[in-house]
């Protein structure tokens, strides 16, 4: 019986669809986001790629984001 790498581990057509759809429903706004602070949206792509999307994730929280002229002082 010959195996297509399409096959391999139960993954079929259906499921590269569905990992194409919710890779562009994280990618984009996550790319929307970054852009809004100034970093180039490209970094989004680790969002996939595990533990540098838990490093980044800290990097973003903890580092100085630009403010806009709605600021809320407080």
């Amino acid at each position: 019986m010959m195996y297509h790498w399409t096959g391999a581990a139960g993954y079929g057509f259906a499921h590269w669809i569905m990992f194409a759809v919710v890779a562009v429903l994280l990618i984009y706004p996550t790319g929307r986001i970054l852009m809004r602070m100034g970093l180039s949206p490209f970094w989004a792509v680790l969002a996939f790629v595990p533990l540098l999307n838990v490093l980044g994730l800290w990097i973003l929280a903890f580092m100085a984001w630009p403010r806009g002229s709605s600021d809320v002082s407080g």
